[in-house]
């Protein structure tokens, strides 16, 4: 049930972190607040394909 997704910065768009999700308990995409490099600021990250 566990799939990897790609996490990318919803400021400037750019695919930086790669995790783990379980598709049962988290059906909608997945919302992270995490650092981004090209912004230099934490920003919020979401699941893309």
């Amino acid at each position: 049930m566990r799939v990897r997704v790609t996490l990318a910065c919803s400021d400037c768009k750019q695919r930086n972190y790669n995790t783990m999700k379980n598709k049962k308990n988290d059906p909608e995409r997945i919302e992270m607040n995490k650092y981004c490099k090209f912004c230099h600021k934490h920003t919020l990250h979401k699941e893309t394909k």
